[in-house]
């Protein structure tokens, strides 16, 4: 009896909403209930799916260039000198998947001899066995050849690094960075030059990157940076991201006081905490889009309520019950919203595939630090995005459907 009760509410709502030639007035809002609550979904879809993209591919291109978990010396003067004896105690933490130490410093850098232009860099000394996710795939040359030992040592840069150097595959770049030479005046400081052969150029599609950083072999970074046999960094790499606060933990009570964990999280805290605070902006924003097409429907269906008084009085008189009559406005409010979502939704990923696809925003990468605005619409934003727009609508149906209810059928046909 409850299927045939509810099929029996679920034809009246249907019919209701099919609009006779009388009740124009009330057809022009429904297909504006409906494209309002469309409206609203597809937004809040695109603009979450842009704070995504931006999100994971900034992730992406920082985390591929430095690590989950980085172990640094709380006195930059002194460095890492027993990363060897940590090493091994560092790979027994769980959810460490490799461990590396790593050199860093800034440097200048210049193209051939007699070249104007000069470039501040960020030079990473890497271990050649564990190359960093951003250099495995490059977009010209080979990691490899940081290993070949003949002639000049190998660096690999940034696409944007070699292209404001003027460096070439295979060119000679100048490295130049300040050393401290004890003389007999005391520490003095000079630049000394270095020369690399440029035997890779990647491109990550960050500006700041790309812009930025060069990688060469841990021995070369030792010898340009004067640090001896030791290191500044370790670097931590793990199966599972968003377990570094433990892992940094656990690495730090292995390390020992004079070296601190930092993680992911915490080293780009501000970017992710802007990225964070604008996606809670968006979904707020945008959701007034909805609460917008929840009074459509709201005043949709408050006026066919007082359309279908006498339908509603011959109803109850058949015996019709008044939950009943309540369900099928309630039903009638469901049905505009489910189907506004079911448009937004597939506008809303349709476009956002498309605009990621071909790249249909192009942004300055000097300014924004990437080529195009990202697109990365995920599943489960949709569900909850759904969600909510559906329980919009049947909050706005509450009133009307209770409203319908307490129509008296007596009085309603009284005149009839």
């Amino acid at each position: 009896m409850s299927t045939i009760a509810s099929t029996f509410e679920l034809f009246i709502a249907m019919r209701y909403l099919r609009a006779k030639r009388k009740q124009t007035v009330i057809s022009v809002i429904t297909v504006i209930s409906v494209i309002g609550v469309a409206a609203g979904v597809m937004a809040l879809v695109i603009g979450i799916a842009i704070n995504n993209g931006f999100r994971s591919t900034l992730q992406r291109s920082l985390l591929g260039a430095t690590a989950h978990v980085m172990l640094l010396e709380k006195d930059p003067s002194q460095g890492i000198s027993n990363w060897a004896e940590l090493d091994p105690q560092l790979q027994t933490i769980p959810h460490v998947v490799s461990v590396s130490p790593v050199l860093y410093g800034k440097v200048v850098m210049t193209g051939a001899p007699g070249a104007s232009q000069v470039e501040g860099a960020e030079l990473k000394g890497v271990p050649l066995d564990a190359p960093p996710d951003i250099l495995r795939h490059l977009k010209e040359g080979s990691f490899k050849e940081l290993k070949n030992t003949t002639g000049l040592p190998g660096i690999i840069l940034g696409s944007n690094l070699a292209q404001k150097t003027g460096m070439l595959l295979h060119g000679v770049v100048n490295v130049v960075s300040p050393q401290a030479i004890l003389t007999p005046m005391g520490l003095h400081w000079s630049l000394v030059p270095y020369q690399f052969r440029v035997v890779g150029i990647f491109e990550s599609g960050f500006e700041a990157v790309d812009s930025f950083w060069a990688f060469t072999a841990l021995s070369s970074a030792e010898q340009i940076l004067n640090e001896g046999k030791l290191v500044n960094t370790i670097e931590l790499r793990l199966d599972d991201i968003y377990q570094a606060q433990q892992v940094a933990e656990a690495a730090e009570r292995i390390a020992g006081p004079k070296i601190a964990a930092k993680t992911w999280m915490e080293q780009f805290q501000q970017i992710l905490g802007a990225l964070n605070t604008e996606k809670v902006v968006t979904a707020l924003t945008i959701g007034l889009i909805q609460l917008v097409a929840a009074l459509n429907i709201l005043i949709t269906l408050i006026m066919m309520v007082v359309e279908k008084n006498r339908d509603i009085a011959v109803l109850m008189s058949m015996g019709a019950k008044r939950q009943q009559i309540r369900k099928i406005f309630v039903l009638e409010g469901l049905l505009i919203g489910v189907v506004g979502t079911v448009v937004g939704l597939i506008l809303g990923y349709s476009l956002s595939f498309l605009a990621d696809h071909y790249h249909w925003l192009r942004l300055n990468a000097e300014v924004y630090s990437l080529p195009y605005v990202p697109f990365n619409a995920r599943w489960q934003d949709g569900i909850w995005i759904a969600a909510t727009a559906i329980f919009i609508s049947f909050i706005a149906t509450l009133y009307p459907a209770r409203s319908a209810t307490r129509i008296a059928p007596v009085e309603a046909l009284r005149y009839e």
